[in-house]
Protein backbone atom coordinates (compact mmCIF):
# COMPACT_ATOMS: atom_id res chain seq x y z
CA UNK A 1 0.00 0.00 0.00
CA UNK A 2 1.31 3.59 -0.92
CA UNK A 3 -0.98 5.23 1.82
CA UNK A 4 -0.33 5.62 5.26
CA UNK A 5 -3.74 4.50 7.01
CA UNK A 6 -4.93 5.52 10.26
CA UNK A 7 -7.50 3.44 11.46
CA UNK A 8 -8.30 5.54 14.38
CA UNK A 9 -8.47 9.29 12.54
CA UNK A 10 -12.11 10.13 11.88
CA UNK A 11 -10.89 12.41 9.27
CA UNK A 12 -11.55 12.26 5.79
CA UNK A 13 -8.30 10.41 4.00
CA UNK A 14 -7.22 10.74 0.48
CA UNK A 15 -6.36 7.14 -0.91
CA UNK A 16 -6.16 5.20 -4.25
CA UNK A 17 -6.20 1.86 -6.00
CA UNK A 18 -5.36 0.19 -9.03
CA UNK A 19 -8.08 -0.93 -11.72
CA UNK A 20 -6.51 -2.23 -15.05
CA UNK A 21 -3.55 0.20 -14.70
CA UNK A 22 -5.19 3.17 -13.89
CA UNK A 23 -5.31 4.66 -10.38
CA UNK A 24 -8.67 5.69 -8.80
CA UNK A 25 -9.03 8.14 -6.17
CA UNK A 26 -11.27 8.28 -2.97
CA UNK A 27 -11.78 8.87 -0.14
CA UNK A 28 -11.53 7.12 2.98
CA UNK A 29 -13.43 7.47 6.44
CA UNK A 30 -13.00 5.63 9.37
CA UNK A 31 -16.19 6.04 12.09
CA UNK A 32 -12.96 7.48 15.06
CA UNK A 33 -14.42 4.67 17.23
CA UNK A 34 -10.85 3.11 18.03
CA UNK A 35 -11.77 -0.09 18.87
CA UNK A 36 -11.69 -2.93 16.94
CA UNK A 37 -12.54 -3.90 13.08
CA UNK A 38 -15.65 -2.01 11.36
CA UNK A 39 -17.61 -2.52 8.47
CA UNK A 40 -16.85 -0.37 5.48
CA UNK A 41 -19.14 0.62 2.97
CA UNK A 42 -17.80 1.06 -0.63
CA UNK A 43 -19.82 4.32 -2.80
CA UNK A 44 -19.90 5.42 -5.96
CA UNK A 45 -21.75 7.67 -8.03
CA UNK A 46 -24.37 7.11 -11.12
CA UNK A 47 -24.34 8.11 -14.57
CA UNK A 48 -21.05 10.80 -14.93
CA UNK A 49 -21.02 11.86 -11.46
CA UNK A 50 -17.91 12.05 -9.32
CA UNK A 51 -17.65 11.60 -5.49
CA UNK A 52 -18.08 15.76 -4.78
CA UNK A 53 -21.78 15.70 -6.10
CA UNK A 54 -23.64 15.10 -2.58
CA UNK A 55 -22.48 11.50 -1.25
CA UNK A 56 -20.89 11.97 1.34
CA UNK A 57 -24.13 13.59 2.85
CA UNK A 58 -25.32 9.92 3.44
CA UNK A 59 -21.22 8.29 4.28
CA UNK A 60 -21.70 11.24 7.35
CA UNK A 61 -24.89 9.22 8.38
CA UNK A 62 -22.94 5.59 7.90
CA UNK A 63 -20.20 7.65 10.03
CA UNK A 64 -22.35 8.04 12.87
CA UNK A 65 -23.86 4.52 12.59
CA UNK A 66 -20.04 2.83 13.56
CA UNK A 67 -19.49 2.45 9.60
CA UNK A 68 -15.98 3.30 7.61
CA UNK A 69 -16.99 4.35 4.23
CA UNK A 70 -14.67 4.74 0.89
CA UNK A 71 -16.47 6.92 -1.72
CA UNK A 72 -14.07 6.84 -5.16
CA UNK A 73 -14.36 8.28 -8.32
CA UNK A 74 -14.19 5.46 -11.89
CA UNK A 75 -11.76 5.65 -13.96
CA UNK A 76 -11.85 8.61 -17.05
CA UNK A 77 -13.94 10.25 -14.58
CA UNK A 78 -13.03 12.77 -11.70
CA UNK A 79 -9.97 12.94 -9.64
CA UNK A 80 -9.09 9.13 -10.78
CA UNK A 81 -6.81 8.50 -13.98
CA UNK A 82 -7.86 7.24 -17.59
CA UNK A 83 -7.67 8.64 -21.01
CA UNK A 84 -10.06 9.18 -22.61
CA UNK A 85 -11.99 11.45 -19.95
CA UNK A 86 -15.65 10.89 -19.31
CA UNK A 87 -15.32 7.45 -21.06
CA UNK A 88 -18.77 5.73 -19.40
CA UNK A 89 -18.37 2.20 -20.06
CA UNK A 90 -19.98 -0.05 -17.74
CA UNK A 91 -17.49 -3.16 -18.19
CA UNK A 92 -15.16 -0.70 -17.08
CA UNK A 93 -16.82 0.23 -13.94
CA UNK A 94 -17.58 -2.87 -12.82
CA UNK A 95 -13.63 -3.82 -12.85
CA UNK A 96 -13.20 -0.47 -10.77
CA UNK A 97 -15.96 -1.62 -8.02
CA UNK A 98 -13.83 -4.93 -8.03
CA UNK A 99 -10.62 -3.42 -8.17
CA UNK A 100 -12.32 -1.20 -5.06
CA UNK A 101 -13.34 -4.13 -3.14
CA UNK A 102 -9.57 -5.89 -3.60
CA UNK A 103 -8.38 -2.99 -1.87
CA UNK A 104 -11.07 -2.76 0.88
CA UNK A 105 -10.02 -5.86 2.07
CA UNK A 106 -6.23 -5.30 2.57
CA UNK A 107 -7.31 -2.26 4.60
CA UNK A 108 -6.31 -2.05 8.21
CA UNK A 109 -9.41 -2.00 10.73
CA UNK A 110 -11.97 -3.22 8.71
CA UNK A 111 -13.79 -6.42 8.85
CA UNK A 112 -13.88 -8.11 5.36
CA UNK A 113 -16.68 -10.19 6.09
CA UNK A 114 -19.25 -7.19 6.64
CA UNK A 115 -18.32 -4.98 3.34
CA UNK A 116 -21.33 -3.24 1.45
CA UNK A 117 -21.92 -1.75 -2.03
CA UNK A 118 -24.02 1.38 -1.94
CA UNK A 119 -24.72 2.63 -5.47
CA UNK A 120 -27.23 5.65 -6.27
CA UNK A 121 -29.01 5.90 -9.94
CA UNK A 122 -26.56 3.66 -12.53
CA UNK A 123 -24.68 2.76 -9.78
CA UNK A 124 -27.23 0.90 -8.23
CA UNK A 125 -27.77 -1.56 -10.97
CA UNK A 126 -23.82 -2.20 -11.08
CA UNK A 127 -23.84 -3.15 -7.37
CA UNK A 128 -26.20 -5.89 -8.39
CA UNK A 129 -23.90 -7.08 -11.18
CA UNK A 130 -20.75 -6.52 -8.92
CA UNK A 131 -22.54 -8.48 -5.57
CA UNK A 132 -22.88 -11.48 -7.82
CA UNK A 133 -19.97 -11.86 -9.04
CA UNK A 134 -17.73 -11.31 -5.96
CA UNK A 135 -20.32 -13.64 -4.39
CA UNK A 136 -18.96 -12.45 -0.74
CA UNK A 137 -20.28 -9.19 -0.67
CA UNK A 138 -22.28 -8.43 2.76
CA UNK A 139 -25.10 -6.46 1.59
CA UNK A 140 -26.01 -3.88 -1.57
CA UNK A 141 -28.00 -0.66 -1.35
CA UNK A 142 -29.43 0.82 -4.80
CA UNK A 143 -30.99 4.14 -4.62
CA UNK A 144 -33.24 4.52 -7.39
CA UNK A 145 -31.40 2.22 -9.43
CA UNK A 146 -31.26 1.65 -13.31
CA UNK A 147 -31.59 -2.17 -13.60
CA UNK A 148 -33.12 -2.21 -17.04
CA UNK A 149 -31.11 -0.46 -19.98
CA UNK A 150 -34.20 -1.29 -22.05
CA UNK A 151 -36.85 -0.47 -19.84
CA UNK A 152 -34.34 3.45 -19.09
CA UNK A 153 -34.39 3.92 -22.88
CA UNK A 154 -38.06 3.19 -23.10
CA UNK A 155 -38.89 5.73 -20.21
CA UNK A 156 -36.69 8.58 -22.13
CA UNK A 157 -38.33 8.48 -25.64
CA UNK A 158 -41.91 8.91 -23.26
CA UNK A 159 -40.50 11.89 -21.42
CA UNK A 160 -37.68 13.23 -24.04
CA UNK A 161 -39.47 11.87 -27.91
CA UNK A 162 -37.93 9.58 -30.27
CA UNK A 163 -36.29 11.97 -31.92
CA UNK A 164 -34.03 13.20 -29.22
CA UNK A 165 -33.15 9.34 -28.94
CA UNK A 166 -32.26 9.27 -32.31
CA UNK A 167 -29.89 12.13 -32.27
CA UNK A 168 -27.93 10.80 -29.28
CA UNK A 169 -27.57 7.99 -31.25
CA UNK A 170 -26.17 9.79 -34.30
CA UNK A 171 -23.82 11.49 -31.54
CA UNK A 172 -23.05 7.97 -30.50
CA UNK A 173 -21.81 6.96 -33.99
CA UNK A 174 -20.05 9.65 -34.78
CA UNK A 175 -18.14 9.44 -31.12
CA UNK A 176 -17.39 5.75 -31.92
CA UNK A 177 -16.66 6.36 -35.37
CA UNK A 178 -13.56 8.74 -33.67
CA UNK A 179 -12.50 6.07 -31.84
CA UNK A 180 -11.76 3.47 -34.25
CA UNK A 181 -9.13 6.13 -36.23
CA UNK A 182 -7.61 7.34 -32.85
CA UNK A 183 -9.56 10.62 -33.16
CA UNK A 184 -10.57 12.98 -29.97
CA UNK A 185 -13.43 11.53 -28.72
CA UNK A 186 -16.74 13.64 -29.65
CA UNK A 187 -19.14 14.74 -26.44
CA UNK A 188 -22.68 15.26 -25.33
CA UNK A 189 -23.89 16.37 -21.90
CA UNK A 190 -24.38 14.37 -19.37
CA UNK A 191 -27.48 16.41 -18.50
CA UNK A 192 -29.04 19.27 -21.07
CA UNK A 193 -32.61 21.08 -21.05
CA UNK A 194 -35.43 19.96 -22.95
CA UNK A 195 -34.91 20.08 -26.60
CA UNK A 196 -31.35 19.77 -26.30
CA UNK A 197 -28.94 16.76 -27.26
CA UNK A 198 -27.98 15.55 -24.20
CA UNK A 199 -27.88 12.10 -22.37
CA UNK A 200 -30.66 12.88 -19.76
CA UNK A 201 -33.19 16.08 -20.97
CA UNK A 202 -35.17 17.56 -18.35
CA UNK A 203 -35.42 20.66 -16.54
CA UNK A 204 -35.33 18.50 -13.57
CA UNK A 205 -32.11 16.79 -14.48
CA UNK A 206 -30.57 20.15 -15.08
CA UNK A 207 -31.48 21.79 -11.67
CA UNK A 208 -30.37 18.21 -9.68
CA UNK A 209 -26.83 18.21 -10.87
CA UNK A 210 -26.39 22.20 -10.28
CA UNK A 211 -27.37 21.48 -7.09
CA UNK A 212 -25.81 18.43 -6.21
CA UNK A 213 -22.78 20.56 -7.10
CA UNK A 214 -24.05 23.66 -5.36
CA UNK A 215 -23.38 25.38 -8.50
CA UNK A 216 -19.69 24.56 -8.98
CA UNK A 217 -20.57 21.54 -11.48
CA UNK A 218 -17.22 19.41 -12.18
CA UNK A 219 -16.93 17.88 -16.11
CA UNK A 220 -20.51 16.52 -16.73
CA UNK A 221 -19.98 15.44 -20.11
CA UNK A 222 -19.86 12.44 -21.60
CA UNK A 223 -18.02 10.60 -24.80
CA UNK A 224 -21.04 10.04 -27.01
CA UNK A 225 -20.35 6.66 -27.67
CA UNK A 226 -21.29 6.27 -24.01
CA UNK A 227 -24.95 6.49 -25.20
CA UNK A 228 -24.56 3.17 -27.59
CA UNK A 229 -23.51 0.93 -24.22
CA UNK A 230 -25.73 1.85 -21.81
CA UNK A 231 -28.72 0.72 -23.36
CA UNK A 232 -27.57 -2.40 -23.59
CA UNK A 233 -26.63 -3.14 -19.70
CA UNK A 234 -29.17 -4.54 -17.66
CA UNK A 235 -28.21 -5.99 -14.39
CA UNK A 236 -31.75 -7.30 -13.98
CA UNK A 237 -29.89 -10.23 -15.53
CA UNK A 238 -28.00 -10.83 -12.38
CA UNK A 239 -30.49 -10.45 -10.26
CA UNK A 240 -30.85 -14.09 -9.73
CA UNK A 241 -27.31 -14.67 -8.54
CA UNK A 242 -27.04 -12.01 -5.71
CA UNK A 243 -27.09 -13.77 -2.39
CA UNK A 244 -26.98 -11.23 -0.20
CA UNK A 245 -29.54 -9.11 1.86
CA UNK A 246 -30.09 -6.55 -1.58
CA UNK A 247 -32.30 -2.95 0.00
CA UNK A 248 -33.82 -1.92 -3.35
CA UNK A 249 -35.57 1.83 -2.94
CA UNK A 250 -37.45 2.78 -5.72
CA UNK A 251 -39.18 6.19 -6.77
CA UNK A 252 -42.37 5.85 -7.95
CA UNK A 253 -42.12 9.02 -10.56
CA UNK A 254 -38.79 7.80 -12.37
CA UNK A 255 -38.87 8.79 -15.52
CA UNK A 256 -34.83 7.63 -15.99
CA UNK A 257 -34.51 4.58 -13.88
CA UNK A 258 -38.29 2.92 -13.84
CA UNK A 259 -39.66 1.70 -10.77
CA UNK A 260 -41.08 -1.22 -12.38
CA UNK A 261 -37.95 -2.59 -13.60
CA UNK A 262 -36.37 -2.66 -9.63
CA UNK A 263 -40.36 -4.57 -8.91
CA UNK A 264 -38.77 -6.93 -11.27
CA UNK A 265 -35.31 -7.58 -10.01
CA UNK A 266 -36.43 -7.90 -6.49
CA UNK A 267 -38.43 -10.59 -7.46
CA UNK A 268 -35.87 -12.58 -8.50
CA UNK A 269 -33.56 -12.35 -5.30
CA UNK A 270 -33.61 -14.28 -2.75
CA UNK A 271 -33.11 -11.57 -0.16
CA UNK A 272 -33.81 -8.16 -1.41
CA UNK A 273 -36.41 -5.59 0.67
CA UNK A 274 -38.14 -2.94 -1.50
CA UNK A 275 -39.14 0.45 0.02
CA UNK A 276 -40.91 3.09 -2.52
CA UNK A 277 -41.01 6.74 -2.17
CA UNK A 278 -43.81 9.17 -3.82
CA UNK A 279 -40.74 11.03 -5.97
CA UNK A 280 -39.08 11.67 -8.69
CA UNK A 281 -35.37 10.06 -9.53
CA UNK A 282 -33.46 13.27 -8.35
CA UNK A 283 -35.78 14.27 -5.41
CA UNK A 284 -33.68 11.37 -3.12
CA UNK A 285 -30.96 13.67 -2.90
CA UNK A 286 -32.43 16.43 -1.17
CA UNK A 287 -34.74 17.67 1.59
CA UNK A 288 -37.29 15.11 3.13
CA UNK A 289 -36.78 12.63 0.57
CA UNK A 290 -33.18 12.55 1.60
CA UNK A 291 -34.02 12.02 5.16
CA UNK A 292 -36.36 9.46 4.71
CA UNK A 293 -34.15 7.71 2.05
CA UNK A 294 -30.95 7.31 4.13
CA UNK A 295 -32.90 6.73 7.45
CA UNK A 296 -33.85 3.49 5.70
CA UNK A 297 -30.17 2.95 4.47
CA UNK A 298 -28.76 3.09 7.82
CA UNK A 299 -31.57 0.93 9.11
CA UNK A 300 -30.80 -2.06 6.75
CA UNK A 301 -27.02 -1.01 7.00
CA UNK A 302 -26.95 -1.56 10.93
CA UNK A 303 -29.50 -4.75 10.61
CA UNK A 304 -27.40 -6.62 8.02
CA UNK A 305 -23.59 -5.10 9.53
CA UNK A 306 -23.99 -5.44 12.78
CA UNK A 307 -21.94 -7.64 15.08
Amino acid sequence: MTHHIDPFSAGRQDVSFTSQGSRCHGWLTYPGAGTGRVPLVIMAHGFAGTRELRLEQYAERFHAAGFATLIFDYRHFGASEGHPRQLMVPARQIQDWHAALAFARDLPGIDTERLALWGTSFAGGLVITVAAQDGRVAATVSQCPMLDGVAAITGLIRYAGLGNLARVLWHGVRDAAHAGVGAEPHYIPAVAAPGEVGAMTSEEAMAAFHRMGDEDLPDIRVTARSSLLVPLYRPIRDARKVRCPALLQLCDHDTVAPAAAGERAAKRMSRAEVVRYPVGHFDVYFDEAFEASVSDQVEFLRRHLGE
